[in-house]
């Protein structure tokens, strides 16, 4: 019958791989009294966005990383674990005047204006470089009325290489008086069961985080038919040059983003979270892992970089091995394993 390392060489004790060590003072050493030793393994980041598979929780913004190809010479794009493109229209956008953006303390207006070269061009000028990648592309959608939505997304239908939708819902609906899709309910449920009729692949809803009670505006989506919810856009702001007495942008408002609204959307997060039974993806003010972290805690299955890439053009890739050290260093053997792990009575 085999015998134990421990009793293969009499005054020896088996070290963490399993051979056995000398003690010349000493006999056999029962394993109980020798410290265990843990081989660090791989992590295993990848996570689930309802049912599509991601290799990782970072995602680059959209509005914030261009059509995804312009940063293929600064990272490899492969190692994303997914890139939301510039919103896409019905027809193309020349976008908001310039100024366009403006510093604030800890964050950055923007007044970009949706510019983008709209749906029929993205299809035939961007998707095709895109398609090299494995890495999730997913296509950020918007319009000012229902039909526009319904249309941009009939003519992503047509095209291969697509992953998702995520639906752009802070745009005022022109049809309603301007009022924003995204801040009533029934507009909520009215546009995300006319998109998910159209769409075969998964819908995400990107919230405005400038209303109420975004749990209501979380349930109205997940109950027409939504596959995730992104909290969250930005927040109406503005920023004033003194001397001229305008506005910093070439438009009186813009939106803020930045580390400065990251408390603020961590309990959007959270909020949204216990309103529904869909994934999150946490989207606001990350710039290191402890941000993603803080994100996952309170619920999120992914995150999104945004503002960050504007003056760290790698800080997506930059952020994901930060994680993965983290996860290492703590012995973290799989991120799914933070998601929801907040203490709500630890305070």
């Amino acid at each position: 019958m085999p015998r134990s390392p421990e009793a293969r060489v009499p005054g020896t004790t088996p070290d963490f791989l399993g051979f056995s060590t000398k003690h010349p003072t000493q006999g056999a050493i029962s394993r109980a009294r020798i410290p265990a030793v843990t081989v660090p393994g791989a992590v295993d980041l990848s996570v689930n966005i309802g049912a599509l598979r991601l290799p990782n929780p970072i995602l680059a913004a959209s509005g914030t990383f261009g059509y995804g190809v312009e940063f293929a010479r600064l990272m490899d794009l492969n190692r994303l674990g997914g890139i939301v493109v510039k919103g896409l229209s019905l027809e193309p956008m020349a976008g908001a005047p310039a100024p366009r953006l403006c510093e604030t303390p800890s964050g950055m207006l923007n007044a970009v204006g949706l510019q983008n070269i709209g749906a029929r061009a993205f299809v035939a000028e961007k998707l095709p470089a895109l398609r090299k990648y494995h890495t999730a592309i997913i296509a950020n959608v918007f319009g000012y009325t229902i039909e526009e939505y319904v249309g941009v997304i009939r003519i992503l239908e047509e095209a291969e290489g697509l992953a998702a939708y995520e639906l752009n819902i802070s745009c005022p609906n022109t049809a309603h008086g301007g009022i924003q899709f995204g801040s009533d309910p029934q507009m909520v449920s009215d546009v995300v069961a006319a998109a998910r009729q159209a769409a075969r692949r998964p819908l995400w809803i990107k919230l405005s985080p400038n209303v109420t009670d975004i749990g209501i505006i979380a349930r109205a989506a997940e109950s027409a038919g939504a596959d995730a919810l992104t909290v969250a856009n930005t927040y109406q702001a503005m920023s004033i040059d003194v001397r001229t007495r305008k506005s910093k942008l070439g438009r009186p408002t813009g939106g803020l983003s930045g580390p400065a609204i990251k408390p603020i959307t961590l309990r959007l997060v959270y909020e949204a979270k216990r309103a529904v039974k869909i994934p999150v993806i946490g989207l606001g003010g990350i710039e290191k892992a402890e941000d993603v972290l803080e994100y996952l805690i309170v619920g999120a299955s992914a995150t999104q970089i945004g503002t960050a890439s504007f003056s760290h053009p790698a800080a997506c890739l930059e952020v994901l091995n930060q994680l993965e050290k983290y996860c290492m260093r703590h012995n973290i053997n799989g991120i799914n394993s933070l998601v929801s792990s907040f203490q709500a009575d630890s305070a």
